[in-house]
């Protein structure tokens, strides 16, 4: 069926491109393109067989606080009460079943795209030592926030400049057990959480930073990764995965031993865009995938990788919000051992149950599911998958 209807969609695709390119083709020359696509070379996408084999899975789990809250980006817990970030700037608590705003970094209003970068958008959400919440906000920087209090103190702000750059797209983090140091992405100094779709489709490369707690100094760790997401430290510390969005592969820079300030590949060529990565209570890795590369079948990224010219075509002519809509709804997490191989994936192939995940946090038998996109997180027990 799925390549059957690959087929019907690249047929249609092409004829539909093919009889709008030359009346287009005039008209685009003169219009300006907002994005400077580099070709990027992807391997052909893995089979999805073995323990990637296809499944619905996911849709055994359920929807909590639907419509309560909406893009819980990233999913934290201390004790059995929740923490996550919301697309309307908020950082919020769960706990018995209640939704409580506790803090906001930004200000209102909140809800259109213009709106965000005052808004805020508060994305990696994690538990430092004493309870408290780091958080990256997307627009503002780092913050750690009192979960009791509310209380905000500003750690690295997208005001300040690292290394001749500033931070415009501040998106994960990670923390090591005593506090110390804090490991993050800025996905891009180019482009704004806001036209994320840019950045994949133009491929432009940024960092993986380290914030030091006690001496308040930032540092750059890596650079060159296109689209740095998520991030996790080894249950170790001694290295720290980062997920290469763009590349659809997850890059290891060790924090410590031998091996220290070196980075090696952990997963390359993966079956889809990996968004947040966490810790699985197997010693492996729960990764989240934002879109996923068909294999039989047809994907739109890797047709369009070395293809700028058409990149630049397509958004001459549609808006992001447009293009957002041709990409498949398809919701895969797959969890990855200790040494990066695939240990099982759950999928949902048309994204009815769970739509666009991008963290898949495990908490107590239980894998929350957070989404940039939709009203709601999902639960799934894991002992009935």
């Amino acid at each position: 069926g799925s390549t059957y209807s690959s087929k019907v969609f690249r047929v249609t695709f092409l004829t539909l491109a093919a009889s709008l390119a030359v009346p287009l083709l005039g008209v685009t020359v003169l219009l300006d393109c907002p994005i400077d696509p580099q070709p990027i070379s992807l391997k052909e996408p893995p089979l999805l067989t073995g323990a990637l084999e296809p499944n619905t899975k996911l849709r055994k789990a359920e929807r909590l606080w639907e419509n309560q809250l909406y893009g819980p980006e990233s999913i934290a817990n201390i004790g059995d009460v929740l923490f996550t970030g919301t697309a309307d700037g908020k950082i919020i608590k769960i706990e018995d079943g209640e939704i409580q705003t506790i803090s906001r970094i930004g200000h209102g209003p909140c809800g259109t795209r213009e709106d965000e970068p005052t808004c805020g958008r508060p994305l990696g959400i994690r538990v430092g030592p004493n309870n408290t919440l780091f958080v990256a906000d997307a627009y503002y920087g780092l913050y750690e926030v009192d979960p009791d209090t509310g209380e905000t103190k500003m750690l690295v702000s997208t005001q300040k400049v690292i290394e001749g750059q500033k931070l415009s797209f501040v998106n994960d983090l990670t923390v090591t057990q005593d506090g110390r140091k804090i490991y993050f992405t800025d996905s891009s100094s180019k482009w704004q959480r806001r036209d994320y779709l840019f950045l994949i489709m133009e491929g432009t490369d940024d960092g993986l930073l380290e914030y030091d707690t006690v001496t308040k100094e930032v540092k750059v760790l890596m650079v060159g990764l296109r689209f740095p997401n998520g991030v996790q430290l080894s249950p170790a510390e001694d290295f720290v995965l980062v997920q290469e969005t763009t590349m659809a592969r997850i890059r290891r820079y060790y924090v410590s031993g031998l091996m220290k300030g070196g980075a090696d590949m952990f997963v390359e060529n993966m079956p889809g865009l990996p968004d947040n990565i966490r810790l699985s209570s197997s010693g492996g890795y729960w990764v989240a995938m934002s879109a996923v590369r068909h294999n039989p079948g047809f994907s739109l990224l890797d047709f369009l990788a070395e293809k700028p010219w058409i990149k630049k075509m397509i958004f001459k002519l549609l808006s992001q919000e447009t293009v957002k809509n041709f990409v498949p709804k398809y919701s895969l997490v797959v969890e990855l051992t200790e040494t990066g191989s695939y240990r099982r994936s759950f999928h949902d192939p048309n994204g009815v149950m769970v739509a666009y995940v991008s963290e898949a946090h495990e908490h107590n038998g239980y894998l929350y599911l957070g989404s940039f996109r939709s009203p709601y997180i999902c639960r799934i027990n894991l002992q009935h998958v």
